[in-house]
């Protein structure tokens, strides 16, 4: 059934966007996690609690609540906080975990349904496909600040500089096995 494809999909493709965040935050120190290119822009810290701010808020209950919940102070969420790179990670990984356990939870039948998000009334697809949106393009902030902040010592998180023949040749072999 197509709803259990995409049902699928969501968590695998949520699920790379956060190895990418992970692999990225792997790398950094805790002077990294507050750096602040501009006083216009967000450090890694402050995308975490933003995350974090917004899974709890979005998926708490997702079917039968407003996606802003009352208690939610997303103002707060882009304010400087105490937080070490220890505790930005665990932030991080409550957040992740909120999202993965309510879309394993999901029936087939739950895609049809409307719920709404700040008072917008949204069906669950279209509520699924705004926060893969929000999360991937907040993880690539992390990993594009991250690599800015390692520099030459970045792993690279996908296939590096001028080895995609070999990376294709690859899996030409291991996909024929």
């Amino acid at each position: 059934m197509i709803e259990e494809i995409y049902l699928q999909s969501i968590i695998k493709r949520l699920k790379e966007y956060k190895s990418l965040g992970d692999k990225t935050l792997s790398q950094l120190n805790e002077e990294h996690m507050h750096w602040v290119p501009n006083e216009a822009s967000n450090s890694i810290g402050i995308i975490i609690q933003h995350m974090h701010g917004n899974m709890r808020s979005r998926w708490t209950n997702f079917l039968t609540e407003d996606g802003e919940k009352p208690w939610r102070k997303r103002d707060e969420e882009f304010l400087f906080q105490q937080h070490s790179k220890e505790s930005l990670l665990v932030l991080w990984e409550e957040g992740w975990q909120i999202v993965f356990d309510t879309l394993s939870s999901l029936l087939p039948e739950h895609l049809t349904q409307n719920i709404t998000i700040r008072t917008e009334p949204l069906n669950v697809v279209d509520a699924i496909n705004r926060q893969l949106a929000h999360y991937s393009y907040h993880v690539g902030q992390i990993v594009l600040l991250g690599k800015w902040l390692v520099g030459n010592d970045w792993q690279s998180l996908s296939i590096p500089k001028g080895k995609s023949l070999a990376f294709n040749e690859q899996m030409a072999y291991k996909n024929k096995t």
